[in-house]
Order: C-alpha cells, then structure tokens, then sequence
C-alpha cells in the first residue's frame, strides 16, 4: 500500500494492518483518530475534511520515510479521511510495525505529529445549533493563507518543536532600512512570533533601491509602520510591535525589556554602541551587522559565551563620520540585503539552538571578491560574567561638540580670525564645487587619519566639509591623537 493516502469512504483497519506484517516485527503501534461529539463546549454532529491533495500527498509521503529513517522500522502507513464524517467515525489512522514496540510507539507519534502540523488539511465542524465553522485541526481556515512551515520543518534540527520555539520567540529590530529589510521579512516568514521595530525615519526615494520591502507610493510614510503593514501581509500569525522612535539613552531599556534578543540595523555607530551597552547591562544576546560599500561584517555577542561586545574591540565608541554611511560612501542594492540575511540566520540558529553559531569571532565578507575572512574577536580583559567592565550606565556616546564646532558667515573671516582651512573632501567633490577666494589646504579625510601628524600642534585649524558632519567627527578624532587646537565648520560648506 502507499505510504500515505487520502481516503472518502470508510477505511478497513484489518487491512490496514495486515499490509504492515512482517515475520521481523515484534512490535505493532497504531494511532486512529475518531471523530467527536464536542469541541470547545459546542455540540457537533458532524465533521467536513478537505485538503490540497497534491500537495498533502507528497508531504504526507515524506513524513513517513522521515520516520523511516529516524527510527530503526520495517514499515509504516497513514490513511486521512476526506468529505464528510459522522461522530465516531475513524479521521485518521497511522501504522507502524517495527523490530521492537518502542521504535513503533516513537515512530507512530512522530507522524501523526508531523501530518498534523506540516499538511494542508481543514477541518470544518457542523453543530447542534445549526452553525459551522472550520477550526484549528490540522489547518485553520482562518489562517489558510498563512505561511506553510513544512519545509522549514522538515529540517531535522528545527522539525515540529522548533517551530513551536519559533512562535514563542520574541525579537527586537533597530532600523527598518537596507539591513533591516531582509532581517524583518525572513523573521516573520520563518514565523518568529513577536517582532519589535525600531525606527524613527521616514521613507526617502534614494532608499528603495536596497530597501524593496517599501513602494515609490510610500515616500514620507514612517518606515517602522510601513513594515508592519507589510510583516502582517506576509504572516497574519505573527505579532507586530511599532517604535517609530530612533533609539536613545532615554528609551533603550525600556524597549529591550521582554525580548529574546536583539538586532542592530542601524546605519551610525552612536545608536550601535548605546545598543550594545544596554543589551550587555541587560545580559540580552545583540547580533552586529555594518556595510561599507560592497563590504561587511558581522559580528554576535551572547552574554553566555566568550563571544565580544563591540567594547571589547573598540573601547573608544567610533564617531559616526569616520567612515561614511552609504549616502556619503554608496553602496550597491544587495550588499546590505546579504549581510541582513547573514543576521537572519545567525538569529534562527540562536533561537533554536542550531550549530555552528558566530561566537568569539568577527566575520568580514568583500562581496566584490567574495573574500571571506573570520578574525577571532573574544571577550575582553576587562569584560567579566558577561559584564564588560567598561560600561556602568546607559548613556549616549555623543559627546559635547559646542568646543569643536564654529560658525563663520565667510572663510574670509576665519583667516582673519586665524585659523588655517583644510578642505577634507574628497577629489571628487572638490572637482565638482571647488573652494575659491580664500587660500586653503585640501587634504581628504582617509589622509589625515592615516596621518595626523601632518598638522601642527601649535596651528589653529578650521576643518571643512560638504555639511559639517565629516569635519565634525574628524576633529574629534584628531582632538584624541593630539592635536588639541583643531575645529569643525558648523555646516559645512552648505552652511555659509
């Protein structure tokens, strides 16, 4: 007989079980589902099965070689009624016969286990009071259009229990941009039951080319509730929760608490190293991503392993500006949408508990080369029982900038004034809107971090930019290699 069939007249358990003999087997297990006379304190009379036959059937014969293959067996069998079934009747039937009756008894649940959760059957129930309604048996009708787990179940480190794990997960999402696209819609497609985003901007034209979870016609709409929106589309079953809020001192905590963990997808290293602190203070698993052009790198700390939180690495919190976020540096459509993916799988496996966990190390992917390099990154000295030393207390790393920044109606008046210009642009920008009027130095950005000596100690410096963002955080930098009388333009260039 087949594996698994599909039945619409009663079934004949005799000879059902007589298929299964085997002069080898000791053992014979058999589950029968009937049908009954009640369900949640309603009367029934009568129950309706319909499903995707195709489909089910194929599925239904993978079940069975699953078990085959799992548990040592000889053979196994599984009949579902369909149509219309009267109280008492016999829904469904599995068989199993085996050397020995524990591997039949493990074996028979297993699929009847897995036929239940992974099949698309309906049941609809008829009652006294002359009413019907498809409930949630093997598929409810009211989550028909759901997503069909089987073949992420069919995994044998996530199978039926997994699943469950999955449904009671809860993760929290900072930013709903390049890294946060793919991070959101693999989550709730996998059916991680509750998901929190966090994300105070709205939608601009210029992100849709990496970020195809939004529409042109989204333009100016709240990112954080535009995800929602399309989350719920793709999985009904799973809870939404919207923060349309940028991360701050003041929130963090706040927002972090009843989660299992959470996710950096955000594009500046203040809101990345104020999450890190918090999820470190929180003891609360945080897993990194950042993209640099075609470049990026991964990075999870888990406050159970030796694994490093960004402190570990960089004990000075880096200054957003050093390295340009992709509207200063670009950055090509699918590299955030990989390194996102990359997130994705490092918080399935985290969540179920799967092998081969990034722990310990940082993971660095040129996706112009496809260079992949791991460098080891464990816990620091000064981090211990999963508390870095270094941090006592949630607070901004943006510091006071009132002393670095100055504002001159012309550059005339900062020569006046004393101060030497350097232009920090890049080649490009200075070819396209050079400086005139007034001598300057132009020495880029990359150059001067590469060699701050370049400058005298003793010389006033007046730092320019295109908005006074690079030039701001650069003269932090130099601030912190010695160059004590170095200033940023406020507003750069556009400013004047």
């Amino acid at each position: 007989m087949s594996a698994f069939l599909f039945s619409n007249t009663p079934v004949d358990l005799a000879t059902l079980r007589a298929a299964l003999a085997d002069p080898a087997a000791g053992g014979y297990a058999a589950f029968e589902g009937w049908v009954r006379n009640h369900n949640d304190g309603l009367a029934v009379t009568r129950l309706e099965y319909e499903a995707f036959e195709a489909l089910a059937v194929k599925e239904g014969e993978r079940i069975v070689e699953e078990a085959r293959r799992r548990f040592p067996i000889l053979m196994a069998a599984c009949v579902h009624r369909v149509g219309l079934l009267e109280i008492g009747e016999l829904a469904v039937w599995v068989g199993v016969s085996a050397h020995h009756r524990d591997e039949a008894f493990a074996a028979c649940r297993y699929i009847i286990d897995e036929v239940k959760h992974r099949l698309p059957i309906w049941k609809k129930e008829h009652y006294v009071n002359g009413d019907s309604g498809w409930v949630n048996c093997e598929r409810c009708a009211d989550h028909a259009h759901a997503p069909d787990y089987s073949r992420q179940i069919a995994l044998k480190d996530v199978g039926a229990a997994g699943q469950a794990r999955l449904r009671e997960s809860r993760v929290l999402v900072i930013g709903a941009g390049g890294l946060g696209v793919p991070v959101l819609s693999y989550l709730a497609g996998a059916g991680v039951g509750t998901i929190g985003i966090v994300d105070g901007d709205v939608l601009d034209a210029s992100n849709l080319h990496r970020q195809p979870l939004y529409a042109i016609a989204d333009v100016g709409r709240p990112k954080a509730e535009l995800a929602a929106a399309r989350l719920h589309a793709l999985n009904p079953e799973i809870n939404v929760r919207v923060n349309a809020e940028r991360l701050a001192a003041d929130n963090v905590s706040r927002l972090l608490e009843g989660y299992d963990v959470a996710i950096d997808c955000s594009d500046n290293f203040a809101t990345k190293f104020l999450l890190n602190d918090a999820c470190v203070l929180a003891r609360k698993p945080v897993i990194f991503a950042s993209v640099y052009q075609y470049e990026g790198q991964l990075q999870v700390y888990r406050p159970d392993t030796d694994s490093a939180c960004l402190r570990c690495l960089w004990p000075e919190a880096t200054r957003d500006g050093i390295v340009g976020n992709c509207a200063e540096a670009g950055v090509l459509g699918p590299v955030p949408g990989v390194l996102g993916s990359l997130q994705a799988i490092e918080t399935l496996k985290l969540l179920l508990d799967l092998p081969g966990q990034l722990a310990g190390e940082l993971l660095i992917l040129d996706l112009a080369t496809y260079e992949t390099r791991r460098i080891r990154a464990p816990r620091a000295e000064a981090c211990r029982n999963g508390t870095c030393a270094r941090i006592t207390a949630i607070q901004s790393v943006e510091e006071q900038t009132d002393d670095l920044e100055v504002s001159f109606g012309s550059l005339d008046r900062a020569r006046s004034a004393g101060y030497e210009i350097v232009d920090i642009r890049e080649p490009r920008e200075v070819a396209v809107a050079p400086m005139t009027g007034v001598p300057y130095l132009h020495i880029p950005m990359g150059a001067l971090l590469a060699e701050p000596r370049t400058l005298d100690p003793e010389q006033r410096y007046l730092l320019v930019c295109a908005r006074g963002a690079r030039s701001l955080a650069l003269a932090q930098e130099l601030r912190h290699q010695g160059l004590p009388r170095v200033f940023s333009l406020r507003g750069g260039i556009a400013g004047l």
